[in-house]
């Protein structure tokens, strides 16, 4: 596109922290090809099993924590700020759980799955931030109940988070970038098409082509560290 977009959407997925040791999910030798996500990764699954699916997100919890930003999540941060000082704004939701996004510096995250190193109660609602492993030991920081901890993630089944913040966000932009996104997880995968039914330019920077790829106007293909500083440089960010 020409010119300076004022107001940027991006939507990363799983492929932007890939680089930075953590897995993604629907690729070959991503985690639901491993493991089995209607035993790890539902509401029920937990109910019948909690401390299987407890076990599933320590370990991933702790990747998270020894994981660091990579140069994808950084440009991002840079771009932020850049569009700010102009006068704009870049609205970065993420699929991801990780906070690899904040620690590269982004000050505005929207997580529309929610965030492994949060823990939710279940009998109050409470959310609390949560770094260490979770167990059905540990009590509810703020209402005290006991075995009712979780983490603060989106299961299968369960409504994404911000829908409204996201929709307006979308509606406002001058464009519509998503990276490292499998393109096969609704509702983010239909952001594309609704971006282009508002007449916004869209752009997909991923490793390979997504499975909604033929949606976009505009594609990037590479590692999401290479790709993503290039395309930001290009609109001057």
């Amino acid at each position: 596109m020409t010119g300076h977009p004022k107001t940027i959407f991006v939507l990363t997925g799983a492929g932007v922290s890939a680089e930075s040791g953590l897995g993604t999910f629907r690729d070959r030798g991503g985690l639901w090809a491993r493991f089995d996500p209607m035993k790890l990764a539902t509401p029920e699954a937990y109910a019948a099993d909690p401390d299987t699916v407890l076990d599933f997100y320590d370990h991933r919890r702790r990747g998270v924590v020894a994981a660091e930003p990579n140069a994808a999540h950084r440009a991002l941060a840079r771009a932020e700020a850049r569009c700010a000082a102009r006068g704009g704004r870049l609205f970065l939701c993420t699929q991801n759980v990780d906070d690899l996004h904040e620690r590269a510096g982004s000050r505005a995250v929207t997580h529309m799955h929610g965030e492994l190193l949060k823990a939710r109660c279940c009998a109050c609602g409470a959310v609390t931030p949560w770094r260490a492993d979770l167990s059905r030991a540990d009590d509810c920081p703020a209402c005290g109940a006991s075995g009712r901890m979780r983490p603060d993630v989106v299961w299968f089944g369960e409504m994404p988070m911000h829908l409204d913040a996201i929709e307006a966000a979308l509606a406002a932009a001058d464009l519509f970038v998503a990276v490292g996104t499998s393109g096969a997880v609704y509702p983010a995968a239909g952001y594309v098409r609704q971006a282009r039914s508002l007449g916004i330019p869209t752009c997909e920077i991923n490793l390979e082509p997504s499975d909604n790829a033929d949606a976009f106007d505009e594609a990037r293909y590479g590692p999401a560290s290479e790709a993503l500083p290039r395309y930001l440089a290009d609109l001057g960010l």
